[in-house]
């Protein structure tokens, strides 16, 4: 009788839509901290600091498992998600979308070729630009970090508040901070 209950239960779950992550029409998924833009990066620099908020772009794919579970357990944590609400300006391009994206130095070309430009090959891929970025200078090469795959909390807490508090721009590299954090039991 109690598998049956547990059973029941699970598939009331299921249906329900418990645990399952929105994906949007074009089979991304959805969360209320991406920001809709015309995707010029220089336009929503702009607009991240006007904001207040450093911009950080995420690359993601339709089926990422990876993606999947950064959204179902990871964005969803509270800390996390409050700091991507509040903290970050999201830009979201899709892997091999077409959509067309104008990068730092000026160049348009589609979502599928920017990540093809930048070198990118995994989902998600986070991307954390600095306040100003220099003249000429592509996505790639002006990120003070790029993150791509699946983290845990942890390290994903840990590298909003390094890139919020310019760890960059010290002697401490991300990794050595993370260590510390992790030891110190934060």
């Amino acid at each position: 009788m109690r598998e049956w209950i547990l059973g029941a239960a699970t598939c009331l779950a299921l249906a329900s839509g418990a645990g399952a992550v929105e994906l949007n029409s074009d089979g991304l998924h959805a969360a209320p901290w991406i920001e809709e833009t015309f995707k010029d990066l220089r336009e929503d620099l702009d607009d991240a600091n006007a904001a207040g908020q450093r911009l950080m772009l995420i690359v993601e794919q339709r089926g990422c498992i990876y993606c999947e579970r950064m959204h179902e357990e990871v964005f969803v944590v509270p800390d996390i998600e409050t700091s991507l609400g509040e903290d970050f300006y999201v830009v979201r391009l899709d892997l091999y979308g077409g959509v067309e994206v104008t990068d730092f130095d000026g160049e348009v070309l589609t979502e599928k070729a920017a990540a093809r430009k930048w070198g990118l090959n995994f989902t998600p891929t986070m991307l954390f630009l600095p306040e100003a970025v220099p003249e000429g200078a592509t996505a790639e090469t002006a990120a003070i970090a790029t993150v791509p795959g699946a983290f845990e909390a942890d390290t994903v807490r840990h590298m909003f508040s390094w890139v919020l508090a310019h760890g960059y721009e010290g002697d401490e590299t991300f990794q050595e901070y993370h260590s510390r954090l992790l030891r110190a039991g934060e």
